[in-house]
């Protein structure tokens, strides 16, 4: 996902402050007439819609996800304007999936969507449905299940201890081939170009930022060089998008082409781009290899 921002001022995208107000932390780096301290919650939805404006028709600009803390600087019909605290995405989401109990995690998601149930029973009519990655605090177990803090049941089976840290970041994203994709979807029900990196790499133990023009900045890049010895792992970009290469020639990537992540040619993709674009690749980059503090299969 590629945005566009005003080099004069900070990033709003990553900066909490308005017309009418900004963090306090903000006081003199912006003008506002209204600075204010910020409260945290955490997200107690899969998935809430992030946009630009507080309108339900708002397009969806990102997502904040269940178990991640949410910085609030002002609520007001039903909406919440805030700062997201793992990646620095600020916008509205609806407030009524914010909680202002934080609990610290002791676990993660391990599969791709996993059900929240209402009681520890795979007949139960599940009540929400959490992605890949999604932070959450087991308090209890009971015959295979775990309940979590914030109430409901997941299935022991599909949680992993929370320093769990995949060794390839690809590997990930292979795993993603076929999910739909979502302009500002970060989960494996829906997710950009962006949103697919971003979730691969915070899998693999690399922090990501949202946008494709922010995760430019990561690595180091590749000279004209050095881009005909392309590796696994290495990100692409073109105008407003990005996607990671499984091996010199192939690209994975989410987009609205095939409307899901696929994996095709670098080089049908950087023609077909080009072609609408004016602009083929933009540029590649190349990530170091994360330290591993653990590699386990799902299970607590």
């Amino acid at each position: 996902m590629g945005r566009t921002v005003d080099d004069a001022l900070p990033d709003p995208n990553v900066t909490p402050y308005r017309a009418d107000l900004a963090a306090v932390e903000l006081r003199g780096v912006v003008r506002a007439p209204r600075y204010v301290a910020g409260s945290p919650c955490l997200a107690t939805r899969g998935a809430l819609p992030m946009t630009g404006a507080p309108d339900a028709a708002a397009p969806r600009t990102s997502e904040l996800l269940f178990g991640e803390i949410f910085i609030v600087y002002e609520r007001r019909a039903g909406w919440a304007w805030g700062q997201i605290r793992t990646d620095g995405y600020v916008g509205y989401v609806p407030d009524e999936g914010l909680a202002g109990d934080l609990h610290e995690p002791t676990h993660k998601t391990a599969a791709l969507l996993a059900f929240l149930l209402p009681e520890p029973d795979v007949k139960a009519r599940p009540i929400d449905t959490l992605g890949l990655g999604a932070r959450v605090a087991v308090v209890d177990r009971h015959a295979g299940f775990s309940r979590l803090a914030t109430g409901g049941w997941l299935a022991e089976s599909v949680l992993a201890p929370l320093d769990t840290v995949a060794p390839d970041c690809v590997a990930i994203a292979e795993r993603l081939l076929g999910a739909p994709y979502l302009w500002g979807g970060r989960t494996p029900a829906g997710l950009d170009c962006s949103g697919l990196v971003q979730l691969a790499l915070t899998e693999a133990g690399v922090p990501a930022p949202r946008d494709s023009y922010m995760q430019a900045a990561l690595g180091r890049p590749l000279e004209e060089r050095e881009r005909g010895a392309l590796r696994r792992g290495d990100l692409v970009f073109f105008p407003g998008h990005v996607g990671l290469m499984t091996d010199a020639t192939m690209l994975l990537h989410a987009n609205a082409t095939r409307m899901a992540v696929s994996l095709d040619p670098l080089a049908e993709v950087a023609a077909r781009v080009e072609a609408a674009e004016g602009r083929g690749v933009t540029g590649v980059r190349r990530l170091a290899r994360p330290p591993v503090s653990r590699v386990a299969a799902p299970g607590p």
